[in-house]
């Protein structure tokens, strides 16, 4: 029988009630044996629940528990997936961890792959480690929506750019998954001169006859750094191209509002930034399903701004601070600065434009930022206050930036007092105005 190790038990849950402690095993839910998460989370959704746990000396205690339906129980387990999450079994043309250097925090190292990351976490999985047993678990477990990479429809174009034979089945799978009810969002990493264009078109083609299960499908430009020694040789976007892609794009979600009532495809704001375009209204985005992969983020930026704004009242406001920013979205940043500084008489705001010298002059976005660049750009300028930094260029659970820089070193070689701040506006305002 598998025995699963618990590491620790949540102060408060149910398990610390029952005299769950870490150290010990879990043997069984409802007489199940557990294999991974999908199954313990199935197991223990219902207000009664039966576990057997294994004692350190080896004693088997059956423990009844009585909860909120679909309410933990406060077991912590080694591993997130209880067992090892799959690795990538591709070596994708344009995949940005192999032009990571040496010195990247030690988490970024491992390529994961896994159906059940997708739903839990919002990772995109390609389905080239996967099978139809795979796909009958999902269905199932109805894991939806799940986060799909396609990149192309075409079964060559798709195993060229994944360097994977086994990549050109993904329409196969994605039909099966959305006849049973699960639903898909799409993703394109878009390479140009290899699966823009035609081969585009056909991959937004195919996948809109899945609609309405396939929610959206996202449009995201390829990342370059300067690591790419040995590596496919791509380019990256500039300002007619993006312009190009926009348009083409722009004409299809006309095509699918006018049959479907949705947009259906959408560009990442890089495009739009990009090609110099106006960023589309809130609205155009619809149910923002793919915000984390940079689609939406600067109209739902502004969308909270200005809300928030609404709801501040206008006062003096005697105080110097610093915002950091990618480049991408220097501009941007400096109209909501202009904005609050014209609101809030004193108040003064420097807004720098970090050069990314870790990872190269064509990564410009703010969540890839590292704590030795902040430093680098920021040493002899005027900061204020304080300084305020996206919350996306830091580890979820701790104050680490991709290079294993501390916030606490950048506060301590900067001599200043850093503020994270939500990077979906919401609490943009409070953090300047209320929190220093």
């Amino acid at each position: 029988m598998k025995r699963i190790y618990i590491k620790d038990v949540i102060c408060g849950s149910a398990a610390e009630e029952m005299e769950i402690s870490g150290g010990d095993y879990l043997l069984t839910v409802n007489g199940v044996e557990i294999n991974d998460i999908l199954d313990y989370k199935f197991q223990i959704f219902d207000e009664f629940i039966t576990l057997e746990i294994e004692k350190p000396d080896g004693e088997i205690w059956d423990v009844e528990i009585e909860k909120e339906e679909n309410e933990d129980i406060g077991l912590v387990f080694e591993e997130q997936l209880i067992d090892k999450p799959r690795s990538c079994a591709n070596k994708c043309i344009f995949c940005f961890m192999d032009q990571l250097p040496p010195d990247v925090r030690e988490t970024l190292v491992f390529k994961d792959d896994d159906f059940r990351l997708s739903f839990m976490t919002g990772n995109y999985v390609t389905f080239t480690n996967s099978g139809y047993k795979d796909l009958d678990r999902i269905i199932n477990y109805r894991l939806s929506p799940i986060n799909v990479s396609v990149h192309a429809t075409d079964p060559e174009v798709r195993a060229m750019m994944l360097n994977n034979r086994n990549a050109g089945k993904i329409l196969d799978y994605i039909k099966y998954l959305t006849d049973e009810g699960i639903q898909v969002n799409a993703q394109i990493v878009l390479c140009p001169g290899i699966n823009d264009g035609e081969i585009l078109d056909k991959t937004i083609t195919d996948l809109s006859k899945f609609y309405p299960n396939l929610l959206s499908i996202a449009i995201v430009p390829v990342g370059l750094s300067k690591h790419r020694e040995g590596l496919y040789k791509l380019e990256g976007f500039n300002k007619e191209t993006a312009t190009a892609l926009v348009e083409q794009v722009e004409k299809w979600q006309k095509k699918f509002k006018t049959e479907t009532g949705s947009n259906l495809v959408f560009c990442a704001d890089e495009f739009y930034v990009k090609s110099e375009l106006p960023i589309p209204e809130y609205d155009r985005y619809e149910d923002f399903d793919q915000l984390e992969d940079g689609i939406g983020l600067l109209a739902y930026f502004t969308n909270n701004f200005k809300n928030e704004l609404a709801r501040t009242e206008p006062r003096p406001v005697n105080k110097t601070v610093s915002i950091a920013t990618g480049k991408c979205s220097y501009k941007f940043i400096r109209e909501k600065a202009d904005i609050l500084e014209q609101t809030f008489k004193g108040l003064k705001i420097h807004v720098y434009a970090i050069e990314n010298l870790f990872f190269g002059p064509d990564i410009t976005v703010t969540g890839l930022i590292t704590g030795g660049d902040l430093i680098e750009g920021l040493k002899n300028k005027e900061l204020g206050e304080c300084l305020l930094l996206s919350d996306k260029m830091l580890k979820v659970d701790e104050d680490v930036f991709l290079d294993n820089t501390t916030l606490a070193e950048v506060e301590e070689k900067l001599n200043i007092k850093c503020v994270k701040t939500d990077s979906l506006g919401c609490g943009f305002i409070a953090d300047i105005i209320g929190k220093i």
